[in-house]
């Protein structure tokens, strides 16, 4: 039986003819919106990876003011320690001296934790039988590469109140938090 040319028989016949699968034009479509996304991503990274280093800076600020009163209670006739080294130490070294009280982390001892750089510095000090007591002390806390790593600069002090200097570096003049 011979079939004549009917509807059903050309659907049949089209159906056989399409092959499974995504043309060209419709994986490029799909390839430009990933690229487009991924850019997208990765702006939002950079503003993401300086907000968690500058709270990570923060949050060394406050360990280090902490570490200054245990190292002043502990050492009293030194006062506050002048170096971030002084604060830390090797728990394996031995006992805890005023040199090395091993109350820091290695990290922030050294200075450097996540694209912040640390430092103190002694305020005034009190000469007792030849020996020096630092009665002050001043927390730093810089970007290592400012717009990169940071953009904002911290200082703290003895009194623990957080400030910061916008502009990156250590001319803190504005309170942290308000």
């Amino acid at each position: 039986m011979k079939c004549t040319p009917c509807f059903n028989c050309h659907k049949r016949a089209r159906r056989g003819v399409r092959r499974n699968g995504f043309t060209l034009m419709e994986l490029l479509i799909v390839m430009a919106i990933i690229a487009i996304l991924s850019l997208l991503a990765i702006a939002s990274i950079g503003v993401y990876t300086k907000r968690a280093n500058a709270l990570s800076a923060v949050n060394s600020l406050q360990k280090i003011v902490q570490a200054q009163m245990m190292y002043a209670e502990s050492y009293p006739a030194t006062g506050y320690a002048c170096t971030l080294e002084a604060l830390g130490g090797d728990p394996h070294t031995g006992p805890p001296t005023a040199t090395s009280a091993q109350l820091l982390p290695a990290d922030l001892a050294s200075g450097f934790k996540q694209g912040y750089e640390f430092s103190v510095a002694c305020g005034d000090k009190v000469t007792n039988n030849n020996v020096d007591r630092f009665n002050s002390f001043t927390v730093t806390a810089k970007p290592q590469t400012v717009g990169k790593t940071g953009d904002r600069g911290y200082c703290t002090d003895e009194s623990g109140q957080i400030k910061f200097d916008p502009a990156g570096g250590v001319n803190c003049t504005q309170i942290y938090g308000q």
